[in-house]
């Protein structure tokens, strides 16, 4: 199995390739592919990412079949569900990175906001979870704007970040699995933000 770091290299190639429109792993999806997978995988990365139909990892990360392990949920949340689902992926098949991919304009963040300036607005009950869940990132992106009055769009980017550093802190934080490999230097768990507009993938560092 590869390291923590060629993975990461491996999705940076990928994206900067999904970028320049030049898809590299087209022989990834083909029949022989398929056949050779049906028993058994082997993904080089764990990604958590959000519902939103414009954000599919595989094509922004151009990987194919078996490449990925991807976990979708509104707001790239974490719940028992999510670290779950990582926790599988990573003792099953030893998979050295996991991301938390949040995305420009997310819908969740933004109904967070919405929730924030409408408090006696009507959500669904389920939704409201979702909504609760994020809420905590849009408050302090708020609380750190100087003196509120940033714009909206500044406000749901910021909390956007926020809300992906919360994740990747709720995983290590829920999951003894996660946290006991990456003391031994076995997996890393990194945050990063797609940018519906340009196709490019931040990673947690380079996030504002």
């Amino acid at each position: 199995m590869i390291t923590a770091q060629q993975a990461l290299e491996r999705l940076r190639a990928g994206n900067q390739r999904f970028v320049d429109g030049q898809h590299g792993n087209l022989e990834a999806i083909n029949p022989a592919r398929r056949d050779q997978l049906a028993t058994g995988q082997e993904p080089f990365a764990v990604i958590l990412g959000c519902s939103d139909s414009r954000v599919p990892p595989e094509l922004l990360f151009d990987q194919g079949l078996g490449d990925l392990f991807v976990i979708r949920v509104a707001g790239n949340i974490v719940s028992d569900d999510e670290t779950g689902s990582v926790e599988f992926a990573v003792q099953a098949f030893n998979t050295p990175l996991v991301i938390v991919l949040g995305h420009s304009s997310c819908g969740a963040i933004t109904s967070a906001v919405d929730a924030l300036e409408q408090p006696d607005a009507e959500l669904p009950t389920a939704l409201r979870s979702i909504v609760a869940r994020v809420r905590p990132a849009v408050e302090s992106t708020l609380a750190q704007q100087k003196n509120g009055q940033e714009d909206r769009a500044a406000l749901i980017d910021g909390a956007v970040c926020a809300n992906v550093r919360a994740s990747v802190e709720q995983l290590y934080s829920q999951s003894e699995l996660l946290a006991t490999r990456a003391g031994q230097g076995r997996l890393q768990v990194l945050g990063a933000q797609y940018g519906l507009g340009t196709g490019a993938v931040e990673f947690l560092d380079d996030c504002a």
